[in-house]
């Protein structure tokens, strides 16, 4: 008899392929093999900047939502250390001089869609940000304050100071995948929508990387 295994193993299971392509996507590969500048790093901190101002948006669109609201805490909230960071890295007229590339248009567009209409397609997108920051994320953090020879500045995003413990929160979370009141169908709806901000995340290191190699040009 073949071991049944719980829905947030299946999701784990189901979305390594595409976990391991975005991580090892040209631009992003360069930045952690020491390869990217300080510039390609600035670049990638404002298209999160974008990113996390429609999640965390829908975030307190969906509080009243009986199924997303369990997963959503305000000790994983980005903004403003992402803005602190952004200060720090461009200056106060940041946000005059950042733009969505056109994959964080189609991202910020697609988080906005469904978090207008469906809970698990918001937890899809909330379970691959925020989980990823939890866990390679911290090691991104590291490895650019080595390389960039930050201390907080310019990587607070990277520091989740209201979680001492990130194993155990991200343990909660994935008892709460458990527990979601999700059938078959549903669950495998919402392994679609992971899978769909994985590829966000790939073609947005694709776009990074034709932008850096365009202003070479």
């Amino acid at each position: 008899m073949s071991e049944v295994i719980s829905f947030s193993a299946a999701l784990r299971e189901r979305s390594s392929t595409a976990h391991s392509s975005s991580e090892h996507a040209g631009f992003m590969a360069d930045l952690m093999k020491g390869e990217g500048s300080r510039a390609d790093y600035i670049a990638l901190v404002a298209q999160h900047w974008f990113i996390y101002e429609a999640l965390e948006s829908a975030a307190e669109r969906m509080r009243r939502d009986p199924i997303a609201s369990v997963f959503i805490s305000d000790k994983l909230t980005r903004l403003p250390a992402l803005e602190a960071d952004l200060e720090f890295l461009i200056g106060p007229d940041w946000r005059e001089r950042i733009a969505p590339l056109p994959t964080t248009r189609r991202y910020v567009d697609r988080i906005d869609q469904v978090a207008a209409t469906w809970a698990g397609g918001f937890v899809a997108h909330h379970y691959t940000r925020y989980l990823g920051d939890l866990s390679g994320g911290q090691f991104i953090g590291r490895l650019m304050a080595r390389r960039f020879g930050f201390e907080t500045n310019g990587i607070g995003f990277y520091l989740f100071a209201d979680i001492a413990d990130p194993k155990a929160f991200k343990d909660v979370y994935r008892e709460q995948l458990d527990a979601a009141p999700w059938d078959a169908a549903e669950q495998e709806r919402v392994i679609d929508e992971v899978l769909v901000a994985y590829r966000f995340n790939t073609e947005l290191f694709d776009d990074l990387a034709h932008a850096k190699a365009t202003q070479v040009a």
